[in-house]
């Protein structure tokens, strides 16, 4: 990269900081010289104190004179954090180094409240993006100072501290053993795993079949996703070419399983060449898998509002800098559109989310499935034959399964039993971990139906002419129903302070949003749906709506027959995080004088 910064051929000036989730925004405006050629765009690159650049941001040119620059401080590109040190941006066009940006005067003293802090690991550690200017000097250059915080082990006075919280004594004790036991029992499953694999490795013989786990570390039984691929592929006569094995356990809810559990699945893991997931699989926040075996993500949910992963990095539950879901090579999306949205939590390119379809989907679509599920329905719900049937299925409340519940309070039961009147019919379907029944009095149970035990969800919405939910990704389903929706959003700005949404939630809701039960009567009263967003939702989140997507999983990542211009996107990315590795600034050091230069100096005076 050439130093052409003394030749002033553009200025450059930060107006505005501002973040979005775990996306700085920076809007800044450019002026030009006589000199300089406008037509072309500019780059902006975050560089380090050593010379080189760490990460490119996205630029956005707004007008002739404004640029938006935005980055993910989460993937720089490379599916790692921006690295902590201190940096300055540098404004380039092509190999040319053009300016640093300044900070404009009505900003700077705003800058400390617009850095920002992430903790993760239990709020015991954080990421910490933090801006100033330089001193000493005339301008206000921009620093950034990106650094990892941790804990301290100072001693500070807490009037609520209690023994619980700081136990002395045999608790004391009992709690750091316990710290010892499980780092030693993670280094053994490290060694384990890694002897397990090469020697997997050195003894199969050559024309062994590949093996592919089909895993989950969430249930003890495997997800829709999971076995509608599994299943395909053994449909498909594929498990004469390759192995095929499974893996299910509750390890968030039950962590606690024995040795030999635990020696199973790594040897497992071990000698898989390509291993799918559907969540999140704590195991793999500590064993990282060799390099010759494919992890890929099947994520269970279609696309609801929730902000998940890195999507909510500083909330309580956010995945630490590195983790499970930095080793997807591939996760899998409805659609091009709604990539960004998976990407963004698993902290991985949005180039390596393929929009295959939801596996689940195509049982879903089967109309011979569909013909046989509605009969089913009818012979177990015969209330519901010739009626109007509104589906109430929210989402829990509650920081996790042991304390999961909903309010029942909220709901008037005796109004909306009311509006039922003789044509319709409602089925209560509340989240699996709400383990409190609806309360439905005896006299309303003629036409109020709670249906909990009833396993899947998506049968349900083909007997369904009304959905009402709040933050639950069912939405994705049955919209492909084509009818309407209602959003029962009472605690929605609670919600989004702690769990955060990933995209603007009445906006993007494809019906009307209600914040109390009594605008949920009066919308069902009237009929006011706000249908037509309904349509606007399918056309963004299904780039196909058929029974293949179980196949294109097969085909484009088991077969590895990616189409060609999602090969290409991929490439692309690629290439340009290697060219960002390999850019040069050393130009901006100041170049020491030879001692020939020094001598022609002495004479010349």
């Amino acid at each position: 990269m050439k130093n052409r910064i003394e030749e002033h051929l553009i200025s450059a000036t930060i107006t505005e900081i501002e973040w979005e989730r775990i996306h700085m925004h920076l809007t800044v405006k450019v002026d030009y010289s006589d000199r300089f050629d406008p037509t072309k765009p500019l780059d902006f690159y975050l560089v380090a104190a050593f010379l080189m650049a760490n990460a490119k941001y996205k630029a956005e040119q707004l007008d002739e004179h404004t640029y938006r620059l935005s980055l993910n401080v989460t993937n720089t590109g490379a599916v790692m954090c921006v690295p902590t040190g201190t940096y300055t941006i540098y404004a380039c066009q092509g190999t040319d180094i053009l300016c640093a940006p300044e900070v404009a005067p009505e900003l700077a003293p705003k800058l400390q409240e617009r850095s920002r802090t992430f903790l993760h690991n239990n709020k015991t550690k954080g990421y910490c993006v933090n801006f100033s200017v330089t001193e000493d000097e005339e301008d206000l250059g921009i620093i950034l100072n990106i650094m990892d915080l941790t804990k301290s082990g100072l001693k500070v006075f807490n009037i609520d501290d209690r023994q619980a919280n700081n136990p002395t004594g045999m608790a004391k004790l009992k709690k750091n053993l316990h710290k010892r036991y499980v780092k030693a029992g993670r280094r053994f499953m490290i060694w384990d795993y890694n002897t397990s694999h090469d020697l997997n490795r050195l003894f199969r013989g050559k024309n062994a079949k590949p093996t592919i786990l089909f895993m989950s570390e969430q249930s003890e039984t495997l997800g829709t996703n999971i076995m509608s691929v599994a299943d395909r592929m053994v449909e498909r006569g594929m498990d004469k070419d390759y192995d095929i094995i499974y893996s299910a356990r509750a390890t968030v809810a039950n962590p606690h399983y024995g040795i030999p559990s635990w020696l199973k699945v790594l040897w497992k893991m071990a000698k898989s060449d390509m291993i799918f997931i559907d969540d999140h699989a704590p195991i793999l926040d500590w064993i990282f898998l060799n390099e010759d075996t494919t992890l890929i993500q099947l994520w269970h949910a279609g696309a609801g509002f929730k902000s998940s992963g890195y999507s909510r990095w500083g909330h309580t539950g956010c995945p630490a800098p590195n983790g499970c879901h930095r080793q997807y090579k591939y996760g899998i999306a409805g659609s091009r559109h709604i990539a960004h949205f998976f990407s963004e939590v698993w902290g991985i390119n949005t180039e390596n989310v393929l929009p295959t379809g939801m596996p689940r989907m195509d049982e879903f679509l089967d109309p011979d499935y569909r013909a046989q599920k509605e009969k089913e329905l009818l012979e177990q719900f015969p209330m519901i034959d010739g009626k109007r049937v509104i589906l109430f299925a929210p989402t829990y409340r509650g920081k996790n399964h042991f304390d999961a519940h909903y309010p029942y309070n909220l709901i008037d039961f005796d109004r909306l039993y009311e509006f039922c009147g003789d044509d319709t019919v409602v089925l209560f379907k509340m989240h699996p971990w709400v383990s409190e029944p609806v309360p439905i009095k005896k006299e309303h149970s003629d036409k109020f139906v709670d249906v909990n035990n009833y396993p899947n969800i998506n049968d349900l919405f083909y007997k369904t002419d009304l959905l009402i939910t709040d933050y639950s990704s069912n939405i994705f389903e049955f919209s492909l129903m084509r009818k309407p929706m209602l959003f029962f959003a009472f605690d929605e700005i609670q919600y989004s302070f702690s769990r955060g949404f990933h995209r603007d939630y009445e906006e993007s809701a494809p019906g009307k949003v209600c914040h109390t039960f009594d605008e949920v009567m009066t919308a069902l009263e009237n009929d006011d749906f706000d249908y037509e967003k309904v349509e606007e939702y399918v056309d963004v989140h299904f780039d196909y709506i058929d029974s293949g997507a179980s196949d294109r999983v097969i085909d484009w990542i088991v077969l590895g027959n990616i189409p060609e211009d999602l090969q290409a996107n991929i490439k692309a990315v690629e290439d340009g995080v290697e060219l960002l590795h390999h850019l040069d600034f050393s130009s901006l050091t100041p170049r020491e004088e030879t001692d020939d230069e020094e001598e022609k100096e002495d004479t010349h005076d």
